[in-house]
């Protein structure tokens, strides 16, 4: 069975030193053999700390989350973007900066699909800077509801998402954790260990 990283080397694309092109498997034509993969790695992580509902960003966090949802046998929620005119309820709201878009979103959850009750595990397809599991944790914490932790595909290690999440106290947990795109080569961390 091919693993995240081996599939990372064949088909991901290294566009510049802070930027991989994995969208031919993982977020926007998606392989649901990988995701799968990904979600039973989370769901072997994260099963003891009581997960209620899965919480991520739309729009490519959504495969992963919605396989990790199945795993654990609850619900996914995902944060919109834009508010839809059918969004009568009252709503957590948050600011997210994007990365690779270079863009700052407002995202929504209503407040009927969050309570202080959950457990939420946030899942996402990267980790960069950490601004989107941040956003999200805020709108956890708007609800009163407890961070399970983070899960994510893939990590860029050397954009300092993990640590900022770390100082939060948050437990992040990464399928692929890439330490360098430098030279137009994907790096992983477990490799960059052993130089």
């Amino acid at each position: 069975m091919t693993t995240l990283n081996d599939r990372i080397k064949r088909d991901g694309i290294v566009v510049n030193e802070s930027i991989l092109k994995i969208d031919s498997f993982l977020n926007h034509q998606i392989d649901p053999l990988v995701i799968s993969q990904i979600a039973e790695k989370l769901y072997d992580h994260y099963k003891e700390t009581g997960v209620t509902k899965i919480l991520t960003i739309e729009a490519s966090g959504i495969a992963p989350a919605l396989m990790t949802a199945q795993q654990f046998e609850v619900p996914m929620l995902f944060a919109k973007k834009a508010t839809p005119s059918t969004l009568l309820e009252e709503q957590y709201k948050t600011d997210i900066h994007s990365y690779t878009k270079n863009i700052t979103n407002s995202v929504i959850v209503s407040k009927e699909y969050l309570s202080q009750n959950d457990v939420v595990l946030i899942v996402d397809d990267f980790l960069a800077s950490g601004q989107a599991a941040m956003g999200l944790i805020d709108l956890v914490k708007q609800a009163g509801a407890k961070v399970a932790g983070v899960g994510i595909c893939v990590e860029k290690s050397f954009q300092g998402g993990r640590e900022e999440l770390e100082k939060m106290d948050v437990d992040v947990y990464s399928i692929s954790r890439i330490a360098s795109l430098k030279s137009n080569e994907v790096t992983f961390v477990e490799e960059a260990r052993h130089e």
